[in-house]
């Protein structure tokens, strides 16, 4: 599958797993020095790969991109690693973050992938502005970070890691959500044997 065909493949998938309703989130994927990603207000049930829009690493605003596209260039410019760049609204997420703790999954597959994920507050009003530095310093050390109160930005060596990690994130938040519901919510140095 090429990456095109990909990328609205797992844009589709994501409004399929409940990670984002019909129109919100973005995912793109580096072109040698470029980037292809998601047009702004796309349509995950009907987006074509026509649509997707092509960026460059210069700091120019592309009018149809996603207006998410400078923290997608941030992140690609602070890590030559990354390769795609997912953003989601992940509601088990979003809810168990919203205090503004960082999460440390309880269950083994959660804390295989990520023991520790960094929540970071920025501004709704100033969310443009600073997200780009703030979303792409993290990335460079973790594979995802929560925006508290807003959503997932994961990176990833190709699409499908990139994936993965928001979906690997969503079933760790889901379950310590649901171990809150029931009162079993173990400590993390319990769960890893500390």
């Amino acid at each position: 599958m090429d990456n095109k065909k990909a990328l609205v493949r797992f844009y589709s998938l994501l409004r399929q797993y409940g990670h984002n309703d019909s129109h919100s989130g973005n995912i793109s994927y580096r072109v040698d020095n470029d980037f292809v990603i998601t047009p702004t207000g796309a349509c995950a049930d009907l987006l074509e790969e026509k649509e997707l829009v092509h960026c460059t690493m210069d700091d120019a605003h592309v009018d149809l991109a996603s207006q998410d596209q400078h923290v997608h260039r941030a992140v690609y410019r602070h890590n030559p690693d990354a390769h795609a760049v997912i953003h989601c609204h992940n509601p088990y997420t979003i809810a168990i973050t919203l205090d503004g703790e960082d999460f440390r999954p309880v269950d083994l597959e959660g804390m295989y992938n990520f023991p520790h994920v960094p929540v970071i507050s920025i501004s709704f009003k100033g969310y443009f502005e600073h997200s780009p530095i703030l979303i792409a310093t993290a990335l460079a050390e973790y594979p995802v970070v929560v925006v508290r109160g807003h959503g997932v930005y994961a990176q990833g060596t190709d699409l499908e890691q990139a994936f993965q990690w928001c979906n690997s994130l969503e079933q760790s938040a889901k379950t310590a959500f649901l171990a809150r519901q029931v009162g079993t919510f173990p400590e993390y140095s319990e769960m890893k044997g500390d």
